[in-house]
């Protein structure tokens, strides 16, 4: 279960408003805090919510800080398991619930090409396996969390991204990439591809390859500040050991 969330870089980035001093040209650098929010949904589902802040506005280059929190829930093989209480069939399966947060602060650098950010601190993780061996509730982990991510845009119309995120409190770690056009007049936001992979001690895996659209807004008689991301592909998850499909969800709305 990725550690989705949006990217209130865009505010800037995608918008293209950077200029060489680092700061974007209109209103929107007086804007402090984003609020977002995200739904992973799939085989495997994680919804998560948080805010960033940025004492000199979230489109200007200096400190900024992200607050995150997100439930997990996906089904595994208990592979772990005795054998023969199986009769040597495919091992039984079973649900793992993850309740995962984190507070991360760190620096951005805004250009005229787009942003990139380094943050780090203390995460905390509380996992519960529904299954016939649950004997009591385990206790929470605390570790260490580190996230890396760079919005480019390479032309006017193109968006690049990739973010990287790993802790220490599941020794977990996610990664995405992706690349869009925006296509003025067609479809107001930027499509292409993305691709990501999950991975934590237990030995999951989960491998995606999808379409992306990024930047909707909602009509203005709905709410003129919220933004979207969507996306939709193909996923492989090793404990499952099958392909399936995965959407995801992700809003984001600046204060």
């Amino acid at each position: 279960m990725p550690l989705s969330s949006v990217r209130p870089l865009l505010l800037c980035a995608a918008a293209g408003l950077a200029g060489p001093d680092g700061a974007c040209a209109d209103e929107r650098e007086e804007v402090r805090t984003v609020l977002f929010g995200s739904l992973d949904a799939g085989r495997s589902t994680f919804v998560s919510a948080g805010a960033k802040f940025a004492p000199e506005g979230i489109a200007r280059g200096g400190v900024a800080a992200l607050a995150t929190l997100g439930y997990g829930l996906r089904t595994e093989r208990d592979w772990w398991g005795d054998p023969r209480a199986t009769g040597g069939a495919a091992p039984p399966r079973i649900l793992r619930h993850t309740v995962q947060a984190g507070a991360v602060a760190g620096w951005q650098w805004v250009r005229g090409w787009g942003v990139a950010a380094l943050f780090a601190g203390p995460e905390l993780a509380f996992e519960v396996l529904d299954s016939p061996g649950t004997k009591r509730l385990p206790s929470p982990r605390i570790g260490a969390r580190v996230q890396g991510e760079v919005w480019a845009r390479p032309t006017d119309a193109t968006l690049v991204t990739a973010t990287l995120i790993a802790g220490t409190a599941r020794w977990s770690a996610w990664g995405r990439v992706s690349w869009g056009v925006r296509l003025p007049g067609v479809i107001p936001a930027y499509l292409g591809p993305e691709a990501a992979l999950y991975a934590d001690r237990t030995g999951y895996r989960k491998w995606s390859l999808g379409l992306h659209a990024t930047d909707f807004a909602l009509p203005a008689i709905i709410s003129p500040q919220v933004s979207l991301r969507v996306s939709a592909g193909w996923v492989y998850e090793e404990q499952v050991r099958r392909p399936g499909v995965y959407g995801t969800l992700t809003a984001w709305m600046p204060l």
